[in-house]
């Protein structure tokens, strides 16, 4: 269960990691798009969109990562005064029973989201029309990672609870 747990951490600090360097192209498309509307009044059709799917794809991709790391709006006004052995026990059943749930849900059908895209080559419907189906793909990945890190907190709370 360890070596899971290991793996799926490992997985994801490192799909994180790459996810953070797409902040250097989205940069770069947004002071484009800046120095051609206000230094050539030339303001550009595709650099909108371009910068939507860029932070969309850093999003979702570094979903995962941010949840490892705990990073994601929490309202822990009762975990926090629970002992800690009912704190992890609670983390188990609310990660069993609403989470996993979810989070499988948003992954199976972001998977087929993204075959239906994949089948019918979907393009978006603007005068740039750039392909979706990629970034359709990237969302379901997002999904299946942000699955697999709950269980591996799943198991972290699991061996917690059973060396308290």
């Amino acid at each position: 269960m360890f070596f899971i747990e290991k793996s799926i951490n490992g997985l994801n600090e490192k799909v994180g990691q790459l996810t953070s360097f797409l902040i250097i192209p989205l940069v770069l498309v947004v002071a484009y798009e800046v120095m051609m509307r206000y230094a050539f009044n030339a303001p550009t059709v595709w650099v909108f969109e371009a910068t939507t799917l860029l932070y969309g794809t850093h999003f979702i991709i570094g979903i995962a990562y941010t949840h490892k790391h705990d990073g994601h709006v929490a309202i822990d006004i009762f975990e926090t005064r629970l002992p800690k052995r009912p704190r992890t026990i609670l983390r188990l059943i609310v990660n069993l029973i609403l989470f996993m749930p979810t989070i499988g849900l948003l992954s199976i059908w972001s998977v087929i989201y993204a075959a239906n895209s994949w089948q019918n080559w979907e393009r978006a419907s603007t005068s740039w029309a750039p392909p979706l189906y990629p970034f359709k793909t990237l969302m379901a990945i997002g999904f299946i990672l942000l699955l697999l890190q709950g269980v591996a907190k799943w198991i972290h709370d699991f061996r917690t609870l059973k060396e308290q």
